[in-house]
């Protein structure tokens, strides 16, 4: 390679680390996606142009047909598919390093005219490649709700799981060995339905979590990929996604008070017939009007809300600015309570509320919000459920116990807006609907706010 090659590359790598660290906040974002992709554009121009590289307009026709089908994807998407089209991506990106290690394989002999550490990187990036393609696709349609969302196990499950993975294992063991195209095939074969196996039984609030890890698998896919090819940029690129992803995944475990061996082995997406703490039964809920609600709002110091799934389905994010703003000019104090596994994805909410030009300093996380609770006069929840419920913190027997939550019950008053009294994604009910501190306002969010916004301004 040539100097220049070798000093794009290095600006490339920066280039994405710099990106990581825009990422790792609201207001520096955009630059950070900026910068990675400025850096992403070196490193491939750079690499059509090198010498060494063959059938480069081919290549460009390939990356204008992607860019043709990605940027009016990424454009189309509503809030609500984010997650979807993350797992879209994620599988494409696992499908080339699997491709690239195959095509690698095959060019040398079927394997023959490699070493023996090539063969192991070829192998990690056909196995981790293949099983990340399926299981995004399977989280996606998951998630699309092509499928049902619910668990979806068998007798014996985790026992023939296990014994794909030692066949894989031998597999390997011998590709490694004996450079046979025979044994990286049947590989593949199997990681496919591995990766269709390892999804299928996780369902409801778990899918973001996987979708995360397999993101993480992908990035070791094309790391193995960059070993493989001997090219630098995709050795560094694939290690941060990898990391990145990792520790995602991990933040995003923690944030539901588990484990990740139990999110990927519990089924904790099945639809469970406990209830958030005590029994529901016929007990009954104290609903309200927009009117009463708005003067409520209108008349406290302090209100707090919080955003959930609901508020990305009803697209009420510019609603609810206008509802802040309106309260603002009144003289109240107004922040949103930001849950880390709030929506389906890590940063949901706070890319809604971006959209709608919300100031970063009214975006609270869990840990900064719930000590302003106990001070807040009126808790508005809008589309969250699970990352409310009290029985995550005081109910040892609840399939959510041990998760943190945003503590809404410790405010003055909660006004809870919903569609209707079907549990979240955990499929459980939350006790602290009947609250006596709660008030239930029934509707769309985004026709409740805009009743609410002018409820406000009679007041």
């Amino acid at each position: 390679m040539t100097t220049a090659l070798h000093w794009s590359y290095l600006v490339a790598a920066v280039g994405f680390i710099l990106a990581l660290a825009g990422l790792s906040g609201p207001r520096t974002a955009r630059q950070g996606n900026l910068v990675g992709a400025g850096g992403m554009l070196v490193a491939v121009g750079m690499t059509l142009g090198a010498e060494h590289i063959r059938n480069g307009g081919l290549l460009a026709l390939g990356m204008v047909i992607g860019v043709g089908i990605g940027v009016p994807a990424a454009r189309m998407v509503k809030m609500t598919a984010m997650p979807q089209m993350v797992a879209a991506f994620n599988g494409v990106g696992g499908g080339a390093a699997a491709l690239v290690s195959v095509s690698d394989y095959m060019s040398h002999g079927g394997g023959a005219a490699l070493s023996s550490g090539n063969r192991l990187a070829v192998m990690l990036g056909a196995i981790i490649g293949c099983i990340s393609l399926f299981g995004s696709v399977i989280a996606f349609a998951k998630l699309q709700e092509l499928m049902p969302t619910r668990p979806i196990t068998y007798p014996g499950q985790q026992m023939v799981n296990g014994v794909v993975f030692a066949a894989v294992l031998a597999m390997t063991v011998g590709a490694i060995l004996g450079g046979r195209i025979a044994l990286l095939g049947a590989v593949c074969v199997l990681c496919c339905g591995l990766g269709v196996a390892i999804v299928m039984p996780i369902g409801g609030a778990d899918v973001p979590v996987v979708i995360s890890l397999l993101n993480a698998f992908t990035g070791l896919a094309v790391a193995a990929s960059g070993f493989t090819l001997q090219n630098t940029v995709l050795i560094v690129a694939g290690t941060l996604v990898g990391a990145s992803g990792t520790l995602l995944t991990r933040m995003m475990s923690q944030a539901m008070g588990r484990s990740l061996a139990n999110v990927i082995f519990g089924a904790f997406g099945a639809v469970v017939t406990a209830t958030g703490g005590a029994e529901g039964g016929d007990r009954s809920v104290r609903s309200t009007t927009a009117e009463d609600v708005g003067t409520m709002l209108a008349y406290s110091r302090r209100v707090a809300v919080v955003p959930g799934y609901g508020l990305a389905v009803a697209q009420a994010q510019h609603t609810i600015r206008e509802l802040a703003d309106l309260l603002e000019s009144r003289g109240v104090e107004v922040y949103y309570a930001i849950h880390p596994v709030a929506g389906r994805m890590p940063g949901h909410m706070n890319v809604l509320l971006a959209e709608a030009d919300v100031p970063y300093e009214q975006l609270k996380e869990m840990d900064e919000a719930n000590p302003m609770m106990p001070q807040t006069d009126v808790a508005l929840v809008v589309g969250a459920n699970d990352v409310v419920n009290p029985a995550a913190r005081d109910s040892p027997g609840s399939p959510i116990y041990g998760m943190p939550i945003i503590n809404v019950d410790q405010s003055g008053q909660i006004v809870f807006m919903k569609r209707s009294m079907r549990p979240g994604f955990a499929g459980i009910d939350n006790e602290l609907l009947y609250n006596d501190k709660t008030v239930l306002l029934f509707g769309d969010a985004k026709d409740s706010l805009t009743k609410l916004v002018a409820a406000v301004k009679v007041a």
